[in-house]
C-alpha cells in the first residue's frame, strides 16, 4: 500500500461531495487527487490522475456509479470502494459484481470512511457491518429461491419487461415479443428505472442480472 493513498471522490451531490472532500482532506495518509459528480467523469478522471482509491456514489445522472464501478475495476486502474445510502440487496450485490472492493453507507463516519480507504488500498475488501452482515447471510443461506420474485415492488409485467431489457433487448424487441406497443414499453421502462431508483437503464440491467434476470432462455429440446 503507497504511503498516502490518492482518492478521487465521486458523488452528484456538490454539497455531499465538498464535505466529503474536507472531511478527508485533514488526514496525513489521503491525498485527495480530484472529484467527478457522474460516471463517465468518474472514469475520465481516473485515467487521467490515476487514484488508488475512487469513493463511488451509485445513484448519478449519465454513466451509473456500477456501471462506472466495472469500467474501472475491469481495466484495473483503481479499486472503487462504493460510499451510497442505498443499502438494498439488489445495489449491494450489483456493486460487488462488478468489482467493488468495498460498500460503506453514507453516515459512516470520517474514521470509518479512513480506515475502509486504506484498507481496499491494501487489497482488502471492506463492508459496512450492515452489509458484512447481509452479504454473509446471503452466502449462508444460498441465493433466494426460484419462487421468490425479485423486486416485490415491480408489477409482474414490470418484472417481465426487465428481464427481457437484462436479456439485452430493445424496446422494440421487447413490444415484439410481449405483443404491446412500443411506447407501453418505453413508459414501463420509465416506471421500473423510479420504482428502482435506478439512475438509468444500465444500472437497472445490472441489478436485474445480479437478482438473477436476464438469462437468455434455454432452447426446447426436440426428439
Amino acid at each position: 500500500m503507497p504511503e498516502t493513498v490518492r482518492v478521487l471522490l465521486v458523488d452528484d451531490h456538490p454539497i455531499f461531495l465538498d464535505g466529503l472532500r474536507t472531511a478527508l482532506d485533514g488526514l496525513p495518509a489521503i491525498e485527495v487527487v480530484g472529484t467527478a459528480t457522474n460516471g463517465d467523469a468518474a472514469v475520465a478522471e481516473v485515467a487521467a490522475r490515476r487514484p488508488d482509491v475512487v469513493l463511488m456514489d451509485l445513484t448519478m445522472p449519465g454513466m451509473s456509479g456500477v456501471e462506472a464501478t466495472r469500467r474501472i475495476s475491469a481495466r484495473g486502474d483503481a479499486r472503487v470502494l462504493v460510499l451510497t445510502m442505498h443499502a438494498d440487496d439488489d445495489s449491494v450485490y450489483a456493486a460487488i459484481r462488478a468489482g467493488a472492493a468495498g460498500y460503506l453507507l453514507k453516515g459512516a463516519d470520517r474514521g470509518d470512511v479512513a480506515r475502509a480507504v486504506s484498507a481496499v488500498a491494501a487489497g482488502e475488501a471492506v463492508f459496512g457491518t450492515e452489509i458484512a452482515q447481509r452479504v454473509l447471510r446471503f452466502f449462508a443461506e444460498g441465493p433466494r429461491s426460484a419462487s421468490a420474485r425479485p423486486f416485490p415492488e415491480l408489477t409482474p409485467r414490470e418484472v417481465e419487461v426487465l428481464d427481457l431489457v437484462a436479456q439485452g433487448l430493445g424496446n422494440q424487441a421487447i413490444a415484439r415479443k410481449l405483443s404491446i406497443a412500443p411506447k407501453t414499453v418505453r413508459n414501463s421502462v420509465s416506471t421500473i428505472l423510479g420504482k428502482l431508483h435506478a439512475a438509468d437503464r444500465g444500472e437497472a440491467v445490472a441489478r436485474a442480472r445480479a437478482a438473477g434476470l436476464g438469462l437468455p432462455e434455454r432452447p426446447t429440446a426436440t426428439r
